[in-house]
């Protein structure tokens, strides 16, 4: 895994997206491309995803909240446990002092966070929290 998870310079940002809706996991994958991503990896599953993190390596994990078989904080917890040092974008369609305290969760498990917004986020919020 990239522990570091700092992109080369001049090199954009990999981006594991995980969001057991298929809709928004191509909005963002376009999203994504539109900004200059050009490696994303799309999850419908957080298993898969775990893979995926330990796999590619990813420098940005965006992560939907609510998810059926792993909720968005376990992830989380999953994620840190296995050393991503990369960014966190959380998104959700929940209130914000959800949002918000998952945030502070993630901090607090050392993860860096990029970015808490509410679904569906537009497209100038996710190129400043992606910083291509």
């Amino acid at each position: 895994m990239n522990h570091l998870a700092v992109p080369e310079a001049g090199q954009p940002p990999r981006v594991l997206v995980l969001d057991d809706d298929n809709f928004m996991l191509e909005m963002l994958k376009d999203m994504l491309h539109t900004i200059g991503v050009r490696e994303v990896y799309p999850e419908a599953s957080t298993r898969h995803a775990l893979s995926t993190l330990a796999e590619a390596g990813p420098d940005v994990l965006i992560c939907d909240l609510a998810l059926p078989d792993m909720d968005g904080i376990e992830f989380l917890q999953a994620a840190a446990e296995r050393g991503f040092r990369g960014s966190v974008i959380l998104l959700s369609g929940m209130d914000s002092g959800v949002r918000d305290a998952a945030g502070e969760l993630a901090r607090v498990l050392g993860l860096r966070v990029a970015g808490i917004f509410r679904k569906p986020i537009a497209l100038d919020q996710l190129r400043s929290a992606v910083v291509c």
